[in-house]
């Protein structure tokens, strides 16, 4: 079955990026696949089998390829409705996928029941079938869940090519609930609050951790918590993978087997329990993939022929690509089916060649994290640029305590609503999830934790290379071919430190001395370091951690005399972890929840000193003198609410800091704002989307804008309209996607700026001044 899930899998990716071409490549494939099926019913022996494979090789792609050519009309007829361009709309959406937190707030996958431009009922279309959408909001109500219809207000962009999602709507506001989810979808979202109610009373972090191990529930997790454990390769145990899916039908199966029932019972307990738990913890891609090949196992043991573990797995991986093209993209699916098909085939030569250093048990310990690290370590890359060096140590002792975390866990959501029985299981399972949190926090904070590593295709076929090396070096092998792996690990080691430490060293040289902007390039979000003489402003964290570390190490940054926190989103606050106890000041806007407040309680308990900002608020950076020229009071926390500082003097350039300011909340702070004559530099507000107020930035007229756009940018943007009205104000975009850094600074020629990568490096002048 291996040719016809890689079958499967190239045709999926292809017809998916390529829906045009899907019904012609669907017509060849079965064509194809007749004369197949011609050939192996005229030949013999080995000749008949394999034009047999061949032909259901063919057969699945083509089916894959005639699913997506079916799905093209409605898909096509949705995007050729005229919603792109920032124009405002109001959808009616269906929940299909788990509520997750995202960069701005929460996202979701969904089904488009009807949509609408504006006000216009008139111009309303319908989608009787559902086309698939994804949903991001700021805010959701406690009752939005999996099989909720919604209404949400916002703006729509065309989703990337080979996404599931044919849109991606960025909601301006809570949304709606219409109908909320009903059946076994309510009773399944009922468990899931329960278990969260009663976990996150327990001390944290492992508190927080308990609804994530046991039932994919990661809303209690904190940013803190989940970069440790990405930092220490245990981020698969803050979610649902295909070992809890094992666990509980393993369970179910051997509960009915204990008690003598029939085959046939103990199969269907078995699968009931299955699409109970799928149910429950929502089918994420990896569930997906492990309850299909758990279903297809029993279905063999039903019939008496169990099959082996990799035809299990190909197996599965065909059935649901046939079902769901789309999933040959999605990173999730890929990392499930790379972990699982690494342990079943890579796993026992490990154990073996580690035997020969080691005792057997320990041997077989290491085996499983190692080859699950090899296998997705190179796609783990497409998502963050880095490696986790004690990564197989840390799965090697939070092993023994995840299965049972996700038992007691499941248990304690199942028994929620009877008193003392819920909360005792709760606080069992309280014990495992504080040893995987102790466990991932140790470890990420371990000098080296993590090693940048280059990130894209490049990245990914680096460390590929790489671990087939380390692969051959454990495995018995040729002595050969040891002798040429030993060779590669030492050359990696040789480029990880010319590139690391020495590039660092080299980096800092190539920083121009006297910059007083910096712009650290951190993904998909805000960190701007503000210098003035030895005093150090940091405006918003990025949404992650490492990255802004690495920003701060190079920018030689050890503390943070003013930290501010223009809003919540997790694009602004998320890196918020690399200067606790490093912060002076933090001023912060209105807070949108518990969460918000505990992140603010956290820095405090570090020695920091929060202080809420409000418009007219002003204090000293050094030499320098800031200036908060938004929010009001009163003001609900979110992306109107959005701190805009002004920071100028002591050799710091004019400069203002907009947030995520909407074009709406723009125009509410421009009035009656004191505001200079002209700045310096304007930190684009929401990472230059199209909803900019021009006048507004006319009258800042600024001659350099900071445009904080991440590579794997979301959102769509920067727009060209706002690069363009950017143009017509005299402004010199300076975009952070461009470089590892940008920096801007005066000397005596004028506004300086520099920025690395960028194709000259060399320091220039700014357009205009602000004299």
């Amino acid at each position: 079955m291996v040719p016809v899930a890689a079958a499967s899998w190239a045709a999926a990716a292809f017809a998916t990026l390529s829906p045009g071409a899907a019904a012609p490549a669907a017509t060849g494939l079965w064509a194809a696949t007749a004369v197949l099926l011609l050939l192996a019913l005229r030949r013999g022996g080995r000749g008949r089998n394999g034009c047999a494979v061949a032909a259901i090789a063919l057969a699945a792609a083509a089916a894959v390829c005639t699913h997506v050519a079916a799905a093209a009309p409605v898909r096509e007829e949705l995007s050729a409705v005229e919603m792109d361009g920032g124009r405002a709309l109001t959808v009616e959406v269906r929940v299909v996928g788990k509520v997750e937190t995202d960069a701005r707030g929460f996202r979701f996958d969904g089904t488009l029941v009807s949509v609408r431009r504006g006000q216009d009922r008139e111009g309303e279309k319908r989608f009787p079938g559902g086309v698939p959408v994804l949903v991001r909001v700021p805010a959701v109500a406690s009752d939005l869940d999996l099989g909720s219809l919604v209404k949400a207000r916002g703006t729509a962009w065309p989703s990337e090519p080979g996404r599931r999602a044919v849109l991606v709507v960025d909601a301006a506001e809570q949304p709606t609930v219409i109908e909320p989810a009903a059946g076994p979808l309510a009773a399944a979202a009922a468990l899931r609050r329960g278990l969260v109610d009663l976990t996150t009373s327990l001390p944290a972090p492992g508190g927080g951790l308990i609804a994530g191990l046991a039932v994919g529930d990661t809303s209690a997790v904190t940013p803190e918590l989940d970069a440790a454990m990405k930092a220490s390769s245990l981020s698969h145990l803050t979610a649902v993978s295909g070992a809890n899916c094992a666990l509980v039908v393993a369970g179910a199966f051997g509960l009915a087997a204990a008690v003598r029932l029939r085959r046939a019972v103990r199969v269907g307990a078995g699968l009931s329990a299955l699409i109970a738990f799928v149910v429950l913890v929502t089918p994420e891609p990896s569930v997906v993939r492990a309850a299909a090949m758990a279903a297809i196992a029993m279905l063999g043991i039903l019939l008496g022929r169990p099959g082996a573990g990799l035809s299990l797995l190909t197996t599965a991986v065909a059935i649901l690509l046939v079902s769901d093209p789309w999933l040959a993209l999605s990173l999730g699916f890929a990392l499930s089916s790379a972990a699982t098909g690494a342990l079943l085939v890579g796993a026992g030569p490990l154990a073996d060649g580690l035997a020969r250093w080691m005792p057997r048990a320990l041997a077989l310990g290491i085996s499983v994290p190692l080859a699950a690290q090899l296998a997705c370590g190179p796609l783990i890359v497409l998502i963050a640029p880095q490696l986790s060096v004690y990564g197989v140590a840390a799965n090697l002792l939070a092993a023994p305590a995840a299965p049972v975390g996700t038992i007691v866990g499941l248990a304690a959501c199942l028994t929620a609503g009877i008193p003392y029985l819920g909360t005792g299981l709760a606080a069992l399972a309280w014990l495992p999830a504080t040893w995987i949190a102790g466990t991932a926090t140790t470890f990420a904070g371990l000098p080296g934790s993590v090693v940048a590593w280059p990130q894209g295709v490049g990245g990914l076929v680096a460390l590929a290379v790489l671990g087939a090396a380390v692969s051959a070096l454990v495995v018995p092998t040729r002595p050969r071919v040891r002798i040429a792996a030993a060779w590669t690990i030492a050359a990696a080691v040789g480029i990880g430190v010319a590139l690391g430490p020495v590039a660092d060293t080299v980096e800092r040289t190539r920083l121009p001395t006297a910059w007083a902007i910096a712009a650290c390039d951190i993904g998909q979000g805000d960190a701007v370091v503000v210098r003035a003489g030895r005093s150090i402003a940091l405006i918003d964290t990025g949404p992650d951690p490492a990255l802004l570390e690495r920003c701060l190490a190079r920018l030689d940054v050890s503390h943070i005399d003013l930290l501010v926190l223009t809003h919540f989103d997790l694009d602004h606050v998320g890196g918020v972890a690399a200067v606790r106890g490093r912060a002076g000041t933090v001023l912060h806007g209105p807070s949108s929840g518990p969460e918000d407040d505990r992140m603010i309680a956290d820095l405090a308990a570090e020695g920091a000193r929060p202080v809420q900002a409000l418009r007219g608020m002003t204090g000293t950076l050094g030499p320098a003198r800031w200036r908060i020229l938004w929010p009001k009071p009163a003001i609900p926390g979110g992306n109107d609410a959005s701190v805009v500082v002004e920071i100028e003097g002591g050799g710091v350039p004019a400069s203002v800091y907009l947030g995520d300011l909407s074009q709406e909340g723009q125009r509410a702070m421009s009035t009656g704002a004191v505001l200079l004559d002209r700045y310096d530099v304007v930190k684009v507000a929401h990472h230059g989307s199209a909803d900019q107020d021009p006048s507004f930035y006319a009258r800042l007229r600024p001659a350099v804008a900071l445009v904080s756009v991440g590579e794997r940018n979301t959102y769509g943007h920067p727009r060209q309209e706002t690069l363009a009205m950017l143009a017509l104000v005299g402004a010199q975009t300076l975009r952070t996607d461009q470089g590892g850094l940008s920096v801007v600074w005066r000397d005596g020629e004028g506004l300086r700026r520099w920025q690395d990568r960028a194709p000259s490096a060399a320091p220039a002048p700014a357009v205009g001044s602000a004299g």
